[in-house]
């Protein structure tokens, strides 16, 4: 009979670091979410708002953790078991701050810090002990800044952009686009020497510098 390999928890760093919070019973799903934060702007005579990217979201990754000592550990108080994982939610002492942790199932390797818990209590000893709990976990992903800069080669210091216009666009609409306030597109037209934004050719480059 192949060996169970157990789910756990651990801290990266402060009082926990190292140690493994592993679960009772491994979790029979759990789901990964990753988003974008775009921000709107409003232009006359458009019907719907214009969009452009502001920052990509943390990846979060939720599950249900069932924990049962009634059956296979005497009984004994379920809330040893599932403190192990709530007291890394607490302000480490170290740090000053909840710790980052890493969650390991097989192949799935996640840094994240934990976001939210939940905890439900369903079966309880005569004297009222719980024996029995689901956790409710959400990891919100971890990453250094030096990580990020790392693993992002396309970044660098020279923050210009460049877009190819569209047939009908103009700089008002390329500058609430870009910039998120359609007025600004003198810069626009500054930084390409154009003398009237009117008549822009489709298919032309135009450089969008940073605002300073």
């Amino acid at each position: 009979m192949e060996q169970r390999e157990p789910a756990y928890i651990e801290a990266l760093i402060g009082t926990y670091e190292g140690i493994r919070a592993e679960v009772i019973f491994n979790p029979a799903e759990y789901s990964l979410e990753k988003g974008n934060q775009f921000a709107s702007a409003t232009l006359p005579g458009l019907s719907n708002p214009v969009f452009s990217f502001v920052n990509g979201n943390a990846d979060s990754l939720t599950m249900d953790l069932f924990f049962d000592t009634y059956t296979n550990m005497g009984a004994s108080d379920v809330r040893f078991e599932t403190e192990k994982i709530s007291r890394l939610l607490d302000i480490d002492p170290k740090i000053h701050a909840p710790p980052p942790v890493r969650f390991v199932w097989g192949g799935l390797t996640f840094n994240a810090v934990i976001e939210r818990l939940g905890q439900r209590f369903t079966m309880f000893r005569e004297d009222g002990v719980p024996v029995r709990a689901t956790l409710n976990v959400t990891f919100k992903e971890y990453k250094t800044i030096q990580e990020q800069l790392a693993e992002d080669p396309n970044q660098s210091s020279d923050w210009t952009k460049y877009r190819v216009v569209a047939e009908q666009d103009r700089l008002c609409l390329i500058a609430a686009i870009e910039y998120d306030d359609p007025t600004v597109w003198r810069v626009i037209a500054e930084a390409n020497e154009i003398d009237n934004p009117r008549l822009l050719q489709p298919g032309q480059e135009i450089r969008l510098p940073p605002l300073r």
